[in-house]
């Protein structure tokens, strides 16, 4: 049963909202990324996808789904920000959500639930989110991300990725006042266009279930940690934002994973890193584990 709070005035009038896609060698769950799309009840909807030049049957998929798809381009590309600006340039939708191939909606209810909101909060905040669950490849759940505002917001500060992009609605005004994703990022290009846009700014909580985001993108790869870390960093310092020192103490952690990953491989640096997950998750107001 969905939550009452998801539910408001089904009379205020529904906006255009654009879903993108960015996806590369996804065939093995891209299918079920268009069809949550698809089966939206909620009618005022556009579906764009962006495939970087895949050779794996991804772009056959397109091929087939082509009446459910409003525009979709398949060549070579800059990596995912290249691909989420491109697809802006092609979007005609007043909120834009993005999404990865493993990702997807989680019912057929979003879009209908979240719509009302939207057209409440603006022009008061022009980023609106509901709740990310993570789940493994088998679909079961793992835990539900999201959280209100004054948590997320603190743990923006913080130089937390957060995980929740999937459940995150930009209104179309942010990227005309705030400028697109800056493609020279490889993994915190999203971090990046949050703080400009909420370092001052506000964004509007909705507690429902938004999109399921199966575990294991590019940001959980412990060969991918440094990077991250450094392009945190980046981010924070562009923006004016000094690092506390818990962020540098997470960082340390994020980097000795990394190394133990490239010594003993996932056996161990795993273990250790899931463990000290699920001791951080009970300490995460934004992190309500599922009972």
């Amino acid at each position: 049963m969905r939550d009452q709070l998801c539910n408001v005035d089904a009379r205020v009038i529904s906006p255009l909202i654009s879903i993108i896609i960015a996806t590369y060698q996804s065939k093995a769950t891209l299918q079920r990324c268009i069809d949550s799309v698809a089966w939206q009840i909620y009618p005022h909807k556009e579906l764009l996808v962006i495939d970087g030049g895949s050779n794996d049957g991804t772009v056959e998929i397109l091929k087939q789904n082509s009446q459910k798809i409003d525009y979709w381009i398949s060549e070579p590309d800059r990596g995912i920000y290249h691909a989420w600006n491109k697809a802006l340039g092609q979007s005609h939708g007043d909120w834009v959500c993005f999404l990865g191939a493993d990702d997807y909606l989680w019912d057929e209810h979003v879009l209908e639930q979240m719509a009302p909101h939207l057209s409440r909060a603006f022009p008061a905040v022009r980023v609106v989110y509901g709740q990310v669950v993570r789940v493994n490849k088998s679909g079961a759940v793992l835990d539900i991300l999201g959280g209100p505002w004054p948590t997320l917001h603190a743990a923006l500060l913080v130089g937390d990725m957060l995980n929740i992009h999937q459940a995150m609605f930009h209104h179309r005004s942010l990227f005309e006042v705030r400028g697109k994703f800056d493609e020279s990022f490889r993994i915190a290009g999203d971090y990046d266009l949050l703080l400009r846009e909420l370092l001052g700014g506000q964004a509007e909580y909705v507690p429902c279930r938004v999109a399921a985001m199966q575990h294991g993108g590019i940001s959980s790869i412990p060969s991918s940690k440094v990077v991250m870390i450094r392009e945190i960093k980046r981010a924070m310092e562009r923006n004016g934002v000094k690092p506390p020192i818990k962020s540098y103490m997470a960082w340390l952690r994020a980097i000795i994973h990394a190394l133990l990953y490239r010594v003993t491989g996932a056996g161990v640096s795993g273990a250790i890193a899931d463990g000290y997950r699920y001791l951080a998750g009970k300490r995460r107001l934004w992190t309500s584990t599922v009972k």
